[in-house]
């Protein structure tokens, strides 16, 4: 199977499929448990940092010297954080703080607020609750170009020793983790707006279709020589690390907070060290 097929068929799996999984979650359920979608963006966040650590930052610096790899990871993070401000702004969902996907229309309670409107308008009062389904939709899909150059990066990272393809196999899976509050908050609005459980879930399967163009586009920029691996593992991690900071463990902590929820990060962080290492990284 060719490189790019198979950069294809995982990303397409873990970046489509994981939005898709969420949407078809959202349709069954509508109102999960803000305990369980807070656990799962937790153990999310902790596997996605030791990737981070243990795999992005550590070939990056095998590559290139250590300034330049900070130098891009404050880019890549910094960038990212940019972009997310403007989706919030286009798309009238800024809330005063980075959460870029405007998670406020998706998980469990809000959806039940949109429903006490009868499913007429959004919380924003800019648009109705279908449109604002049909924008966050737009938005992810414009934040999952970078998300994929990262997955892309990871692989070009592990292509050059041996061709162990479990580094970007692991960061491929871990945003398909990511992807499934995502699917969930974008089916959540158009549900309640009238749209069908097909239609909810294939826009929000659609919206990640940019995951494999930035994979594909990564890999790319990452196997042309060693200078351009470390910028893009390096930006890369920055853009990982925003997604943690930025989004999951600040949302996290916004639907459930428990003294003991931090154990759920530890674990995933136990648990992507156990998979890095076990491949003899």
């Amino acid at each position: 199977m060719g490189i790019y097929l198979r950069i294809f068929l995982i990303t397409a799996l873990t970046g489509v499929g994981g939005l898709a999984l969420g949407g078809s979650l959202a349709a069954a359920v509508h109102s999960p448990s803000d305990r369980a979608v807070s656990l799962l963006l937790r153990f999310t966040s902790g596997v996605m940092l030791s990737v981070v650590c243990f795999d992005l930052v550590a070939d990056a610096a095998e590559e290139g010297g250590i300034l330049p790899v900070l130098c891009w990871i404050l880019i890549g993070f910094l960038l990212t954080y940019l972009l997310n401000c403007w989706i919030d702004k286009r798309s009238h969902h800024s809330h005063g703080g980075a959460q870029p996907h405007g998670h406020e229309h998706g998980h469990g309670h809000q959806s039940h607020d949109h429903g006490r409107d009868n499913g007429e308008m959004c919380a924003c009062g800019h648009h109705t609750l279908h449109t604002a389904g049909l924008v966050l939709a737009a938005a992810v899909a414009l934040h999952n170009m970078p998300v994929g150059m990262a997955i892309g990066a990871t692989f070009a990272g592990s292509a050059q020793g041996a061709f162990q393809w479990h580094a970007g196999a692991l960061a491929a899976l871990i945003i398909g983790l990511h992807n499934i509050p995502e699917g969930m908050s974008i089916a959540a609005p158009l549900l309640t707006g009238g749209s069908t459980p097909a239609g909810a879930v294939g826009v929000a399967a659609l919206s990640g279709l940019p995951t494999i163009l930035g994979a594909l586009l990564g890999y790319s920029l990452g196997t042309m020589n060693p200078l351009l691996l470390s910028v893009s593992l390096s930006f890369a991690a920055g853009a990982m690390l925003y997604v943690v900071f930025g989004e999951l463990l600040p949302e996290a902590e916004h639907l459930w907070q428990h003294k003991l929820s931090g154990l759920a990060t530890m674990l995933g962080l136990l648990l992507g060290m156990a998979l890095i290492f076990s491949h003899g990284h």
